[in-house]
């Protein structure tokens, strides 16, 4: 959905838990700059994967991934990345996932410990650019 001042909106509110509507964009476009949501390690039906860090900061990270994808990005687009953590703990088990999305070039990333408002270990949001044609 396009807005008059040029800004684009992606994709429909996803659905969380019980298939309740969440109020957000899971990517909106500005400019050259997409913006990604927050993703947690949500599944098709709103519940929160099983598993350790690991498996949560892949489902995250394929999650971001399907976002970017919904403005013609990729994750070679992306400039920077947030990261919320649950636990400090998760840390390095985090960071050898992540590695595995960005590895030669990595973006501009800052990571923090926090404490999430659904029962997830990870939330990653980003900011890719990617100049529109014309």
């Amino acid at each position: 959905m396009s807005d008059n001042d040029g800004i684009i909106r992606y994709g429909s509110q996803p659905d969380g838990a019980g298939g309740q509507p969440l109020p957000f964009s899971p990517a909106v476009r500005a400019g050259d700059f997409v913006y990604v949501s927050g993703q947690v390690a949500m599944d098709e039906r709103g519940e929160i994967v099983a598993g350790g860090i690991e498996a949560q900061t892949r489902r995250a990270l394929e999650n971001l991934r399907r976002a970017l994808a919904l403005a013609d990005c990729a994750l070679a687009h992306v400039v920077k990345v947030t990261v919320w953590l649950d636990d400090a703990r998760d840390f390095w088990s985090f960071n050898r996932v992540y590695r595995e999305y960005f590895d030669a070039a990595p973006p501009a990333r800052s990571c923090v410990r926090a404490q999430m408002m659904v029962d997830c270990k990870v939330e990653i949001e980003a900011i890719a650019y990617r100049p529109l044609p014309g």
